[in-house]
Protein backbone atom coordinates (compact mmCIF):
# COMPACT_ATOMS: atom_id res chain seq x y z
CA UNK A 1 0.00 0.00 0.00
CA UNK A 2 2.75 2.47 0.95
CA UNK A 3 4.66 1.85 -2.29
CA UNK A 4 1.66 2.39 -4.53
CA UNK A 5 0.55 5.34 -2.39
CA UNK A 6 3.82 7.16 -3.09
CA UNK A 7 4.06 6.36 -6.80
CA UNK A 8 1.66 9.06 -8.02
CA UNK A 9 3.39 11.87 -6.10
CA UNK A 10 6.79 10.61 -7.27
CA UNK A 11 5.61 10.52 -10.90
CA UNK A 12 4.21 14.04 -10.49
CA UNK A 13 7.52 15.34 -9.09
CA UNK A 14 9.61 13.68 -11.78
CA UNK A 15 7.40 14.94 -14.60
CA UNK A 16 7.23 18.44 -13.13
CA UNK A 17 10.94 18.89 -12.42
CA UNK A 18 12.20 17.33 -15.64
CA UNK A 19 9.39 18.94 -17.64
CA UNK A 20 10.06 22.46 -16.39
CA UNK A 21 13.80 22.31 -16.98
CA UNK A 22 13.39 20.66 -20.38
CA UNK A 23 10.88 23.36 -21.35
CA UNK A 24 13.37 26.09 -20.39
CA UNK A 25 16.08 24.40 -22.49
CA UNK A 26 13.72 24.11 -25.47
CA UNK A 27 12.65 27.74 -25.00
CA UNK A 28 16.31 28.74 -25.11
CA UNK A 29 16.70 26.93 -28.43
CA UNK A 30 13.49 28.47 -29.82
CA UNK A 31 14.51 31.98 -28.73
CA UNK A 32 17.79 31.53 -30.55
CA UNK A 33 15.92 30.20 -33.60
CA UNK A 34 13.60 33.24 -33.53
CA UNK A 35 16.61 35.57 -33.14
CA UNK A 36 15.24 36.96 -29.88
CA UNK A 37 17.02 39.70 -27.97
CA UNK A 38 19.28 37.89 -25.51
CA UNK A 39 19.72 41.09 -23.51
CA UNK A 40 16.05 40.87 -22.57
CA UNK A 41 15.75 40.09 -18.82
CA UNK A 42 13.66 36.99 -19.49
CA UNK A 43 16.20 35.74 -22.03
CA UNK A 44 18.94 36.39 -19.50
CA UNK A 45 17.07 34.25 -16.95
CA UNK A 46 16.77 31.41 -19.48
CA UNK A 47 20.47 31.68 -20.34
CA UNK A 48 21.59 31.73 -16.70
CA UNK A 49 19.46 28.72 -15.78
CA UNK A 50 20.61 26.60 -18.72
CA UNK A 51 24.26 27.66 -19.18
CA UNK A 52 25.79 25.57 -16.37
CA UNK A 53 24.60 22.38 -18.05
CA UNK A 54 25.01 23.52 -21.66
CA UNK A 55 28.54 24.92 -21.35
CA UNK A 56 30.27 21.51 -20.94
CA UNK A 57 27.96 19.90 -23.50
CA UNK A 58 28.92 22.51 -26.11
CA UNK A 59 32.50 21.25 -25.98
CA UNK A 60 31.24 17.93 -27.34
CA UNK A 61 28.42 19.19 -29.58
CA UNK A 62 29.20 22.30 -31.60
CA UNK A 63 26.52 24.56 -33.02
CA UNK A 64 25.51 24.45 -36.66
CA UNK A 65 24.30 27.38 -38.73
CA UNK A 66 24.07 29.61 -35.67
CA UNK A 67 21.83 27.10 -33.87
CA UNK A 68 22.71 25.64 -30.48
CA UNK A 69 22.53 21.91 -31.16
CA UNK A 70 23.74 21.21 -27.63
CA UNK A 71 20.44 22.60 -26.31
CA UNK A 72 18.49 20.15 -28.49
CA UNK A 73 20.64 17.24 -27.38
CA UNK A 74 20.28 18.29 -23.73
CA UNK A 75 16.48 18.47 -24.06
CA UNK A 76 16.48 15.03 -25.71
CA UNK A 77 18.70 13.55 -22.96
CA UNK A 78 16.60 15.09 -20.19
CA UNK A 79 13.41 13.69 -21.71
CA UNK A 80 15.09 10.30 -22.15
CA UNK A 81 16.14 10.20 -18.49
CA UNK A 82 12.66 11.32 -17.39
CA UNK A 83 10.93 8.59 -19.41
CA UNK A 84 13.40 5.89 -18.35
CA UNK A 85 12.91 6.88 -14.70
CA UNK A 86 9.14 6.67 -15.12
CA UNK A 87 9.45 3.19 -16.67
CA UNK A 88 11.48 2.03 -13.67
CA UNK A 89 9.18 3.70 -11.16
CA UNK A 90 5.98 2.37 -12.73
CA UNK A 91 7.47 -1.10 -13.19
CA UNK A 92 6.67 -1.22 -16.90
CA UNK A 93 8.05 -4.17 -18.82
CA UNK A 94 9.99 -2.10 -21.34
CA UNK A 95 13.62 -1.79 -22.33
CA UNK A 96 15.17 1.38 -20.99
CA UNK A 97 16.93 1.92 -24.32
CA UNK A 98 13.52 2.59 -25.83
CA UNK A 99 13.44 5.86 -23.90
CA UNK A 100 15.87 7.33 -26.45
CA UNK A 101 13.19 6.94 -29.12
CA UNK A 102 10.22 7.79 -26.87
CA UNK A 103 11.82 11.17 -26.17
CA UNK A 104 11.41 12.29 -29.79
CA UNK A 105 7.59 12.53 -29.88
CA UNK A 106 7.63 14.02 -26.38
CA UNK A 107 9.96 16.80 -27.51
CA UNK A 108 7.99 17.48 -30.68
CA UNK A 109 4.83 17.72 -28.58
CA UNK A 110 6.60 20.07 -26.15
CA UNK A 111 7.64 22.40 -28.99
CA UNK A 112 4.08 22.45 -30.36
CA UNK A 113 2.69 23.17 -26.88
CA UNK A 114 5.18 25.98 -26.26
CA UNK A 115 4.10 27.68 -29.48
CA UNK A 116 0.43 27.03 -28.69
CA UNK A 117 0.63 28.62 -25.25
CA UNK A 118 2.79 31.48 -26.53
CA UNK A 119 0.17 32.35 -29.16
CA UNK A 120 -2.65 32.11 -26.61
CA UNK A 121 -0.78 34.34 -24.16
CA UNK A 122 -0.09 36.81 -26.98
CA UNK A 123 -3.81 36.92 -27.78
CA UNK A 124 -4.78 37.49 -24.14
CA UNK A 125 -2.16 40.23 -23.80
CA UNK A 126 -3.52 41.95 -26.91
CA UNK A 127 -6.85 42.40 -25.11
CA UNK A 128 -5.27 44.42 -22.31
CA UNK A 129 -3.00 46.48 -24.59
CA UNK A 130 0.27 46.03 -22.66
CA UNK A 131 3.33 48.23 -22.96
CA UNK A 132 5.05 47.15 -26.22
CA UNK A 133 8.44 47.70 -24.56
CA UNK A 134 7.66 45.22 -21.80
CA UNK A 135 10.34 42.48 -21.96
CA UNK A 136 7.76 39.66 -21.89
CA UNK A 137 5.65 41.21 -24.65
CA UNK A 138 8.58 41.81 -26.99
CA UNK A 139 9.98 38.32 -26.37
CA UNK A 140 6.57 36.72 -26.93
CA UNK A 141 6.19 38.65 -30.17
CA UNK A 142 9.62 37.61 -31.37
CA UNK A 143 8.93 33.96 -30.55
CA UNK A 144 5.51 33.81 -32.21
CA UNK A 145 6.16 36.06 -35.22
CA UNK A 146 7.50 33.20 -37.41
CA UNK A 147 4.05 31.58 -37.10
CA UNK A 148 1.87 34.67 -36.85
CA UNK A 149 3.23 36.71 -39.78
CA UNK A 150 2.47 34.10 -42.48
CA UNK A 151 -0.99 33.56 -40.93
CA UNK A 152 -1.61 37.33 -40.96
CA UNK A 153 -0.70 37.46 -44.65
CA UNK A 154 -3.14 34.60 -45.35
CA UNK A 155 -5.99 35.91 -43.23
CA UNK A 156 -6.27 39.68 -43.20
CA UNK A 157 -8.12 41.41 -40.34
CA UNK A 158 -11.89 41.48 -40.79
CA UNK A 159 -13.51 44.72 -39.56
CA UNK A 160 -10.40 45.39 -37.46
CA UNK A 161 -10.42 41.94 -35.83
CA UNK A 162 -7.31 39.82 -36.34
CA UNK A 163 -8.34 36.17 -36.70
CA UNK A 164 -4.86 34.93 -37.62
CA UNK A 165 -4.13 33.64 -34.09
CA UNK A 166 -7.13 31.34 -34.45
CA UNK A 167 -5.66 30.02 -37.70
CA UNK A 168 -2.29 29.40 -35.99
CA UNK A 169 -3.92 27.68 -32.99
CA UNK A 170 -6.01 25.44 -35.26
CA UNK A 171 -2.88 24.60 -37.26
CA UNK A 172 -0.87 23.75 -34.13
CA UNK A 173 -3.64 21.57 -32.66
CA UNK A 174 -4.04 19.75 -35.99
CA UNK A 175 -0.28 19.27 -36.22
CA UNK A 176 -0.30 17.81 -32.72
CA UNK A 177 -3.20 15.48 -33.55
CA UNK A 178 -1.75 14.30 -36.87
CA UNK A 179 1.95 14.10 -36.01
CA UNK A 180 2.29 12.88 -32.42
CA UNK A 181 0.23 9.62 -32.54
CA UNK A 182 2.14 8.20 -35.55
CA UNK A 183 5.46 9.21 -33.96
CA UNK A 184 4.50 7.49 -30.70
CA UNK A 185 3.41 4.41 -32.62
CA UNK A 186 6.65 4.42 -34.61
CA UNK A 187 8.80 4.36 -31.46
CA UNK A 188 6.37 2.16 -29.47
CA UNK A 189 6.02 4.76 -26.73
CA UNK A 190 4.20 3.60 -23.59
CA UNK A 191 3.37 7.21 -22.67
Amino acid sequence: MTGSYLIDPAVFLIQTLFGLYTAVVVIRFLLQWARADFYNPISQFVVKVTSPVLRPLRKLIPGYGGMDLAALVLAWLLTTVELATLVLLLGLDRSLFGAFGWAVPSLVELVINIFLFAVLIRVILSWVNPDPYNPAVSLLGRLTDPLMLPAQRLLRPISGIDLSPMLVVIGLVLLNMLLIPPLKWLVSSPF
